[in-house]
């Protein structure tokens, strides 16, 4: 018989669940229907008792990049499907991880066990399901460079499905997901490639700065990881002591011809060039550069060591973080002309 982990459907109006251990924010918020499952089957059977419109739900993973406001009316899924398998062939390795395996252990888990590629991705938080989404990335490497496919549950329709890399259309913190099929799956499972041979990535400063003690040619995937969750130790502040969703902002986008206008009137501009001569700007940077690093609009504020990220400082509400947010955008483009956009989902009684 099949039984889901957590079952509240049907609940009325006045027995609310409370979301607040379920976002990483720490942000006090409530649903009517939440809805977290095992195994694929279990998806599809509840699917098929419970007759909705897609766009009812709403797909929850570990809470870490999602930011809630008030009252949550959508019925919210969760896949908490464990596992991971490994299919090796020659130097490749083939990774399939179920879409609540936590990210940054199955990085560890792969580097223990010699397969490499993940190393620049430690420490990101949340579960593999949302890696796929927003095409997680960090530190030069992209889920994209190793991705294979994934797998998914139509919520319309209950039919599991498989979609390939070139399906999936990646860009920069951005897939398919996140656009024409928005609220349309529920991602099960995702595979990828990862390698018995190293090549190491360490193009960013920051990591090139923490190996500096070690010769370019005795450095390894661990060390890089090792590397990378110094960085993001030493910025990030943890979500367990001070409430936040990571990155708050994507990094813009602009054209040459844009970046090079900037680069002329703030000569310390921070960017990198991407592969089709556009440049991404760093939107931390820019936060900093508008005096904004470590303001505060009561309990919701700018974190003091890493501009990109904004925290609760204990009481904020989300509408709280959602007015700091739309104020640091404002001022930020009146500096430099350029428009910052969350990377967070939000989701709840008001929008960007």
């Amino acid at each position: 018989m099949l039984q889901w982990v957590i079952f509240f459907i049907g609940l009325d109006n006045l027995s609310q669940i409370k979301l607040k251990d379920l976002n990483s924010f720490g942000i006090e918020a409530t649903c009517n229907d939440f809805v977290s499952f095992v195994s694929e089957s279990e998806i599809q059977s509840w699917l098929a008792n419970n007759k909705q419109n897609a766009n009812q739900f709403f797909v929850i993973g570990g809470g870490s990049n999602l930011l809630l406001i008030g009252h949550v009316s959508k019925i919210l899924l969760q896949a908490d499907i464990q596992g991971v398998e490994y299919q090796e062939e020659g130097d490749k390795v083939l990774v399939k991880a179920g879409a609540g395996v936590n990210w940054h252990q199955l990085v560890l888990e792969t580097l223990a066990k010699g397969f490499f590629g993940l190393e620049n991705l430690s420490l990101i938080p949340g579960n593999v399901g949302a890696a796929p989404i927003q095409n997680i990335g960090a530190y030069g490497v992209e889920l994209k460079d190793l991705f294979v496919e994934l797998e998914a549950i139509e919520l319309a329709t209950g039919d599991k499905i498989s979609f390939s890399h070139r399906e999936c259309d990646f860009a920069y913190r951005y897939s398919i997901f996140k656009g024409s099929l928005k609220g349309q799956y529920l991602i099960t499972s995702v595979t990828m490639q990862l390698s018995k041979r190293p090549n190491l990535k360490l193009n960013y400063g920051p990591i090139r700065k923490e190996l500096s003690h070690i010769n370019e040619q005795d450095i390894s995937p661990k060390d890089v990881s090792e590397a990378v969750i110094n960085i993001r130790s030493s910025k990030l502040p943890d979500p367990n002591e001070l409430g936040n969703a990571g990155s708050f902002f994507k990094n813009p986008i602009v054209s040459a011809e844009q970046y090079l206008q900037l680069k002329d009137k703030f000569p310390e501009l921070v960017a990198f060039e991407i592969n089709d001569g556009r440049y991404k700007l760093a939107a931390g940077w820019m936060i900093d550069q508008a005096g904004l690093k470590g303001y505060r609009l009561g309990d919701a504020g700018v974190h003091k060591h890493q501009a990109l990220v904004l925290v609760n400082y204990g009481d904020a509400s989300g509408k709280d973080i959602l007015d700091l947010a739309r104020y640091v955008s404002k001022i930020v483009f009146e500096k430099f002309s350029v428009t910052i956009e969350p990377e967070v989902w939000i989701l709840g009684e008001a929008s960007w």
